[in-house]
């Protein structure tokens, strides 16, 4: 895949992973576009970057995504990747019984019913390119889940499964479907119960080496592409003890 004079709109795009991603694919050559639910995160990037793109659009909301998707065709004549990148995470302990989900269906639109929704908006624009692509970004815990964050989990394991299943679907198009696979990253990954604090653990790795890993499988073609140590963590928790 060429790394350079893309079109690339990112979802989430204004911290974390994909800020990395959208700093790393502009360093590199491509005009970029994101788009997050606050305004004013995304006008602090565009302070910073000049040249991205922004666009305010809470995706768990059909009607955003759909305007997103329009005000994306409309404005941007080479769009030619797509970047599932929003994503939520939320602790829930089922032993609390229903109230513990009070925050599923957020966590489920984020996680998998956008980026399906997204990839079905723009997959009959992006087979119109010479060469196109959609990145959806999962996570470890897609493989080998934690139980403190069981939706989480089941919502990045079907991504994987959506993934694959797409990727058949449009092997035959000009769309390469990949996926990247990062370990705990340093984000704030976990907002509403966990008031946006920032991942721990000392082996977290930064959000730079996940889009620096992106760049790397995208030019090799590796359509699941393992950032860090995730690799190793996933080998480990499928013959450890369950």
């Amino acid at each position: 895949m060429e790394t350079r004079g893309n079109t690339i709109l990112i979802t989430g795009g204004a911290t974390g992973i994909g800020l990395s991603l959208a700093e790393t694919f502009m360093a590199t050559g491509n005009e970029v576009i994101i788009c997050g639910r606050r305004e004013n995160r995304l006008d602090e990037v565009k302070a910073k970057w000049p040249q991205v793109h922004i666009r305010v659009c809470d995706v768990t909301k059909e009607e955003e995504r759909e305007a997103l998707f329009n005000w994306a065709r409309d404005n941007f004549k080479d769009l030619n990747i797509l970047v599932n990148n929003a994503g939520i995470q939320i602790p829930i302990d089922l032993r609390k019984g229903t109230e513990a989900l009070i925050d599923d269906e957020s966590e489920i639109e984020t996680n998998l019913v956008a980026p399906i929704r997204l990839a079905a908006h723009f997959i009959p624009l992006l087979m119109t390119r010479k060469e196109a692509a959609i990145i959806n970004v999962s996570s470890g815990l897609a493989f080998v889940p934690a139980p403190f964050v069981p939706i989480y989990c089941s919502t990045k394991a079907a991504l994987h499964s959506f993934t694959v299943c797409l990727r058949q679907q449009l092997e035959k198009t000009s769309i390469k479907v990949f996926e990247v696979v990062p370990p705990a990253v340093v984000t704030k990954l976990h907002w509403r119960r966990t008031e946006g604090r920032p991942a721990r653990g000392t082996n977290a790795i930064q959000p730079s080496e996940v889009a620096e890993a992106t760049l790397k499988g995208l030019a090799n073609d590796e359509y699941e592409i393992y950032a860090g140590w995730v690799k190793d963590f996933i080998a480990r928790g499928r013959t450890g003890p369950q």
